[in-house]
């Protein structure tokens, strides 16, 4: 039974990778008033980007810098049309998902074909804690990605409450108009905080294809990118409350894989619409909670209005 536990965890710990990248660089945007539904087509496009450049080259790093780029390109793309054309949020962002969703399934057809695997990154122990028992096989026997995760959630925190920036992003993202009144430029932070969740996107999509499943398929993120989105909201624009949130979706996910892998008398299609029904669950549960998001998030500025 202990091994079970163990092994479940672990994979908890891991599967978070992806939603903690995503719902990081999501909650950084929305914080400055800009609301990115396209999350799940840069993961896409980063998970692509990434896969075939270790494909190519064999080289992990070279992969995952890649996979940043092109979630930066796709950043300024989103805010190009969110903040410079004052495009309608909500139906841009689900554009930018087709789109990302079509091109890496063109990209992969055409440049690949088939499917193929590549060897992502290796666990990496760390010194010490390693040897803790039962915790340091959950947490300190992951890869790289899974630790550059989990890192990101303090230094998150330390940044949206404890810096300069923190003020800037939060004014433009509760008052613009007071904020542009003050010399902050809004067009600056929220094409700085929707580049940067590009980034972010482009890493979790990474994080699938060369370090969780070593692979790249059409859909591969099957939907993740909007369950990052929910994070969000269940995280009430917090970095430890989204890693709680990330947790629980993970934890789902890992007893899903193992009751499938152990062939548990339960119908797989049930098992697989688990992290779906705890995410609908999750946001009714939300709409009955006192929440108070960025007022102007979804909002168009304007000067002088």
């Amino acid at each position: 039974m202990e091994a079970i536990i163990i092994g479940i965890a672990k994979s908890a710990i891991r599967l978070a990778t992806p939603y903690l990248y995503a719902s990081i660089g999501e909650t950084i945007g929305q914080l400055s008033g800009v609301l990115n539904l396209g999350v799940d087509g840069v993961m896409l496009m980063g998970a692509f980007s990434a896969f075939y450049m270790v494909l190519k080259t064999g080289n992990l790093w070279l992969g995952l810098l890649v996979a940043i780029i092109v979630g930066a390109i796709f950043g300024l793309l989103i805010a190009f049309i969110n903040v410079t054309l004052k495009a309608e949020q909500g139906i841009s962002g689900i554009g930018v998902y087709i789109f990302g969703l079509g091109l890496s399934s063109l990209l992969f057809s055409t440049m690949v074909g088939t499917v193929q695997t590549v060897s992502g990154f290796s666990p990496l122990s760390i010194p010490w804690l390693s040897n803790l028992p039962i915790v340091g096989e959950i947490f300190f026997h992951q890869n790289i990605l899974v630790y550059g995760a989990f890192a990101l959630i303090p230094l998150a925190w330390f940044i949206l409450n404890k810096t300069p920036l923190c003020l800037s992003i939060r004014a433009v993202g509760q008052n613009p108009e007071a904020a542009d009144s003050l010399g902050v430029s809004i067009v600056r932070i929220r094409y700085f905080t929707v580049v940067l969740g590009g980034m972010l996107s482009g890493i979790a999509g990474a994080s699938l294809s060369i370090a969780l499943l070593n692979v790249f398929q059409q859909n591969l993120t099957n939907g993740m990118g909007f369950i990052a989105v929910a994070l969000v909201y269940f995280g009430a624009w917090r970095p430890t409350t989204v890693l709680t949130g990330a947790l629980l979706f993970s934890t789902v996910n890992a007893i899903q894989i193992w009751v499938q892998v152990h062939g548990i008398n339960i119908p797989s299609d049930f098992t697989l619409m688990l992290p779906y029904i705890v995410t609908i669950v999750v946001l009714a549960a939300m709409a009955k909670r006192r929440i108070h998001p960025p007022a102007a998030l979804n909002k168009l500025f304007e000067r002088g209005e």
